[in-house]
């Protein structure tokens, strides 16, 4: 606890401005007195956009006219596969980081500390702002390292002082701001002086997966939330040109949908002891956290004794290889002891599960496929590539950016070398 007081007290003062857009009640976090360095003011600019949920399909399923016109003057790719599980939080920071789940450490929207007992969700402000849940290091705190400043309009992981460092312009997660206001903030940063101007700025879409949890992969809904990301991308292309910048697009999402079994939930097979274990659930998996390591074999055996074809149970040293999520790649010990792997349509619930949802092994659920486009000048034109996987973004980002990844990642320069000219 001790470290995390001093990372937070030595993070430098944020100072706050108001939008005048009386629609808007949100407030811009700027740090102050940030400046990019001369030699990153002649650097391509880069705006990295998520539409969460967003199928590798759903372009073409639901006529996204105006992504399928940009892309093909751009980078086009069959399939993006996430890592597992195919979650939210994992997934967007991997895209930012280069490393796998287990090893940045966000391994589910829901996820629990056993040194100190914490517990992280998506609506626990606490914790999505606590920095020592995140590891590696995010594409904006590369580039402020650097001296080249940043901004994120909403991304996981950009409302926490990772490593001592926010982005340069940013906003906490919020659902309040109506797009064109959005749009507008990304040109005015856009239009500031070559100094104070970000050049990569981050952009989230949480339509199209609140659709298709709520309503399923192929419903109404959801073709109309894809027809609204396609028009806003639009729309944000065509402002951003007016700048007269040469910026480039980069259009990913976390992970797919697919339909899920919402009339039978699975639960937990055997009566647990929340003195003895504690669970975490994220729908797809479910991880227990056996306090004591001795009981660790019999509880195993007591739910592998329950026979079933709708999930998998292993202990956390015995997880497959092909997973990437076994103790051994648990760098920051949150897998748990034991983990129920659910095979969809199957979905852990204690109440009624989504109509949609995802989390579940791509090689397996190839709905899980998310999507990859990229236009802009340092792309190469109107060429489709192969599916490959999310880890590649982080290193192709650095690249575009002209920064030097210092550390290990998972990602490597593959997708840059094919795709950058």
């Amino acid at each position: 606890m001790k470290k995390i007081i001093l990372s937070i007290l030595s993070v430098v003062a944020l100072s706050t401005s108001v939008t005048t857009n009386a629609q808007e009640t949100e407030k811009q976090i700027v740090v102050e007195n940030r400046t990019n360095d001369i030699k990153q003011q002649d650097k391509p600019y880069v705006i990295l956009i998520s539409a969460d949920g967003f199928r590798n399909d759903y372009a073409k399923k639901y006529d996204a006219k105006n992504l399928l016109a940009l892309s093909t003057s751009g980078i086009t790719s069959e399939a993006m596969n996430p890592s597992f599980p195919s979650i939210t939080f994992p997934n967007h920071y991997t895209l930012v980081t280069g490393l796998t789940p287990p090893h940045h450490g966000l391994v589910g929207n829901s996820m629990y500390n056993r040194e100190t007992g914490e517990r992280y969700s998506l609506g626990n402000k606490k914790a999505v702002s606590n920095p020592s849940w995140y590891g590696g290091v995010p594409i904006w705190n590369l580039a402020e390292e650097n001296k080249m400043l940043s901004a994120c309009y909403y991304w996981p992981g950009s409302e926490a002082p990772i490593n001592n460092i926010y982005p340069t312009y940013s906003y906490a997660y919020s659902e309040k701001s109506p797009i064109d206001y959005r749009i507008q903030q990304v040109v005015d940063w856009l239009e500031l002086p070559a100094e104070k101007r970000p050049h990569i700025i981050t952009f989230y879409f949480p339509e199209v997966d609140h659709a298709g949890h709520s309503f399923g992969p192929d419903s109404k809904e959801t073709e109309e939330a894809v027809h609204f990301v396609d028009e806003s991308v639009k729309k944000l292309n065509d402002a951003v040109a007016k700048t007269g910048l040469n910026v480039n697009f980069v259009f990913v999402s976390d992970h797919g949908m697919t339909r899920i079994d919402d009339k039978n939930p699975l639960k937990l097979p055997i009566k647990i002891d929340d003195n003895k274990v504690k669970v975490v659930s994220n729908g797809n998996y479910v991880s227990l956290f056996v306090e004591n390591e001795k009981d660790i074999n019999a509880i195993y055996k007591q739910i592998k004794a329950v026979k079933t074809d709708k999930y998998d149970v292993y202990k956390a040293t015995d997880v497959p290889a092909k997973y990437k999520f076994s103790k051994k790649e648990d760098y920051h010990n949150r897998i748990g002891d034991i983990i129920l792997i659910a095979h969809a349509p199957n979905y852990f619930s204690n109440n009624t599960p989504p109509k949609g949802s995802h989390g579940f092994f791509v090689e397996e659920t190839p709905e899980m496929k998310a999507t990859f486009y990229a236009w802009g000048p340092s792309f190469k034109s109107g060429k489709e590539i192969k599916t490959f996987s999310n880890t590649e973004v982080y290193p192709m980002l650095a690249k575009l950016l002209g920064l030097q990844i210092q550390g290990k990642i998972d990602g490597t320069d593959q997708l840059a070398n094919e795709i950058l000219k």
